[in-house]
């Protein structure tokens, strides 16, 4: 659906992440095995119990992240979720020198423990710095939601693409008139 280029950096995941599920047909790719490998997830969910929790929490950043992107359109949340907050305190990000190069990197505390999140924390702080966090948006129709990142120089997109989405806009309000 959408017609503009992957966000920057770590955004990218999350713009990835966020658009795994269209809303419009409901198609979710984390029911692939092809779509849950992309983000580190067990490729089986039926195969073991903590895959079928995996993927669950998955799902529920994703909403959680959604949620985020309509605020920063200026948007509602499409519905009740888990406050971003409170999903990415649960994965504490550190501050890694390598002492051969001395770059620096964030890093999980806890690697093993939901890679997902920490690599979204990663991105989400990556973000912040860079400034752009609040470029990360979702499209304004409610059949859409899709993630997108705003390159207007204003900040103020609307719209995953006035192509489909924002056209569909117009039109309803041209034939409301």
């Amino acid at each position: 659906m959408n017609d503009r280029s992957a966000a920057p950096g770590g955004l990218a995941l999350i713009e990835s992440l966020v658009n795994t599920l269209d809303v419009e047909s409901g198609v979710d790719a984390l029911d692939t095995p092809e779509g849950r490998a992309r983000f580190g997830l067990p490729e089986h969910p039926a195969a073991a119990g903590n895959a079928d929790d995996a993927l669950a929490h998955a799902r529920e950043l994703r909403e959680s992240l959604r949620a985020a992107l309509l605020a920063h359109a200026g948007h509602p949340p499409h519905r009740e979720v888990t406050p971003l907050g409170r999903l990415l305190a649960a994965a504490p990000l550190l501050v890694t020198v390598d002492e051969h190069d001395g770059s620096a990197a964030l890093a999980p505390r806890d690697r093993a423990a939901a890679p997902l999140l920490s690599r979204t924390a990663a991105a989400v702080a990556e973000a912040l710095i860079a400034g752009t966090w609040t470029r990360l948006k979702a499209c304004e129709a409610v059949t859409c939601h899709w993630a997108y990142y705003d390159r207007s120089p204003a900040g103020r997109g609307r719209w995953c693409s006035m192509q489909v989405c924002g056209a569909r806009e117009k039109m309803r309000r041209y034939r409301a008139k």
